[in-house]
């Protein structure tokens, strides 16, 4: 049956309590009770999908992960008109020029017969750098997209050479530019390992204190630190950035990977003049990975920060709006989203905050942090699991098992005492 509510349609902020209580006062004349109407629970108000995150505001979680849906202006323009909650600008350093991608730089893995044109793409590789444009072209833009955008959030994704000084003319001239926050890619893994870049640093926490320690003693916007999964337990290396300073910590970046060999020419793919080098995997393939690495973080995070000063931005195959919430439910703040991108569009985001909406309407959640990490605690260790399986065995077969003497009959009960022994 509907629950019913009372809206107030006109202006004030008088309360249907207090018009009740005007009505019962003597010498008082009733206010009218036009511009009341009662609402069915139907007309219930929608879900609230705005976040703040490190004291930055948006209409939605969904992030622009660092990549080709955020390389120039005229893409990043387009992502803020679609609707996206922020945008994560593709990685910037400052020497482009050293930057040098090849064609083709991408391979797929359908369902079914790998190769076949026909399957669903489940996988994605990339084999791409981080970006290949001027640096100071890159700043115009974000400069740009601040004074056409300002209430909205623009991060820049940034990754250095093992140089102390490098990072903090990194940092100072982005900040310049007018970004929101920062995302450090410590995790690309492939490109330039030695030049201690990208994942080369994500993966040695002793490297990734150091270089924390410098970046966190300059920026003075929100840090987040974006980590590798290709790594044994992804909770120290985010530890580790959390305890030097970062406001937030991203999971994950691609699992390093060979897409596939072509059995017809007998050469990897993507394949370029002949050759390839392993890449970064992601797309639909990744996200149980994606979500158990996040549920590892999250349990970290909420165990030793448990405040609302450090926050999770989670990537890993989100094409749904049930996807996104499986990351919100295990703690994510946000969800970033750049394979789907690539292979959806911009428009993706409109699909995503419907379905979101649709899963939270399911559950009567109002806003975001009604279930944000509301699945953790569902998470234990496999010695617990079977504990806990005992317990319940031994609680079903004394139920089944029924009265153990005639001393235990009741005459309240006498029905369901009888029920419970019999075996059919």
């Amino acid at each position: 049956m509907a629950s019913l509510g009372m809206k107030q349609l006109g202006g004030g902020n008088r309360s249907v309590a207090d018009v009740a209580g005007l009505r019962c006062r003597p010498g008082l004349t009733p206010p009218s009770r036009v511009g009341f109407r009662v609402l069915a629970s139907g007309d219930r108000a929608e879900p609230d999908l705005s976040v703040t995150v490190n004291g930055l505001h948006m209409p939605n979680p969904f992030v622009i992960g660092s990549g080709p849906p955020g390389t120039n202006y005229t893409v990043m323009r387009r992502a803020f008109d679609e609707g996206w909650g922020a945008v994560i600008a593709k990685t910037v350093s400052l020497e482009a020029e050293k930057v040098i991608n090849v064609t083709p730089r991408y391979a797929r893995l359908r369902a079914g017969v790998n190769g076949s044109a026909k399957g669903q793409i489940i996988g994605w590789e990339n084999i791409e750098l981080i970006s290949d444009r001027p640096l100071e072209t890159m700043l115009k833009e974000f400069k740009q997209l601040k004074e056409e955008y300002p209430d909205r959030i623009l991060i820049a994704s940034i990754m250095e050479e093992y140089n102390k000084a490098a990072w903090e003319e990194l940092i100072d001239r982005v900040e310049q530019s007018g970004v929101d926050a920062i995302e450090i890619n410590f995790s690309c893994p492939h490109g330039m390992p030695e030049r201690k870049m990208g994942a080369a640093v994500g993966q040695d926490c002793a490297l990734l204190e150091e270089v924390c320690g410098w970046i966190n003693a300059k920026a003075t916007v929100p840090v987040w630190a974006k980590m590798t999964p290709n790594i044994t337990d992804i909770t120290q290396p985010a530890r580790v950035a959390l305890r030097t300073g970062c406001e937030g910590v991203s999971a994950i970046n691609t699992i390093m990977s060979v897409m596939g060999i072509n059995l017809d020419t007998l050469r990897p793919e993507p394949c370029v003049e002949g050759y390839s080098t392993p890449g970064g995997y992601s797309s639909k393939a990744v996200h149980p990975i994606a979500l158990a690495k996040v549920m590892s973080i999250a349990k970290m995070m909420k165990s030793e920060y448990d405040d609302k000063d450090h926050t999770l931005s989670a990537i890993g195959g989100v094409e749904t709006g049930g996807d996104a919430a499986e990351f919100i439910l295990l703690g994510a703040d946000t969800v970033q989203v750049c394979t789907g991108v690539m292979m959806h569009g911009y428009g993706l985001v409109k699909k995503l905050c419907a379905e979101l909406k649709e899963f939270m309407k399911m559950h009567n959640f109002s806003t975001i942090e009604d279930f944000r990490g509301a699945s953790l605690q569902y998470f234990t260790t496999h010695t617990d699991l079977v504990q806990r399986q005992q317990e319940a065995i031994r609680q079903r077969k004394a139920i089944r098992k029924g009265l153990q003497s005639d001393k235990d009959w009741t005459g309240d009960g006498f029905v369901k005492e009888s029920e419970s022994m019999v075996s059919n």
